[in-house]
């Protein structure tokens, strides 16, 4: 098993970490899912990456709570540190300290992989599923689709103001991972 290592039940590549759980944190056995998105995600995805599959009316409260909008999503992300926090770490590790605002989750003395956390990835099964059948392919494709989009959402990426660019990378790791078609062309 070189170059490899196991978070839970999902093999990952040893710089991304995918766990799938439920809302109250529970693994849940989603056959591939980890192991797809790990595989597909740009070699710039590095750290620990949290898929949580929820019911719709948990997606429509942290959907209202957070974006103040009032309805079941798909799929929301929550990036473990916001854009400001990630660009005061790049500029002090380029300076050789370290920024006491930014906290570093990794601890190189233990022996249990420990990466950075990227952030959260919530899905709602219901939405999934009825998309799925809209889309005609199977829930777990579904899972992958919403899984991709959120994990670009939380490396940076924002389709609405970046002029296409997420949808390029988007399309590009869909078909290394097999996927017909991406969210983003769906809402086109």
């Amino acid at each position: 098993m070189s170059g490899r290592r196991r978070f839970g039940r999902a093999a990952a590549r040893t710089d991304l970490v995918v766990a799938v759980t439920d809302e109250r944190g529970r693994p849940l056995a989603i056959r591939g899912l980890a192991a797809w998105l790990s595989r597909v995600a740009p070699p710039r995805a590095r750290g620990a990456v949290t898929i949580a599959i929820v019911d719709d009316a948990r997606i429509r409260e942290l959907n209202r709570r957070y974006r103040r909008k009032d309805y079941a999503t798909d799929v929301l992300s929550f990036p473990a540190f916001d854009s400001a926090s990630n660009a005061r770490a790049r500029t002090a590790s380029r300076r050789g300290r370290t920024d006491p605002q930014v906290t570093n989750h990794s601890n190189s003395q233990s022996p249990i992989p420990n990466p950075r956390p990227l952030g959260d990835v919530v899905i709602a099964r219901g939405v999934a599923r009825r998309q799925a059948r809209e889309a005609g392919h199977s829930e777990l494709t579904e899972l992958k689709v919403l899984a991709l989009h959120g994990l670009l959402h939380l490396l940076g990426y924002d389709h609405e103001r970046d002029g296409g660019r997420m949808r390029r990378v988007e399309r590009r790791l869909r078909r290394r991972g097999g996927l017909r078609e991406g969210l983003i062309e769906r809402s086109a």
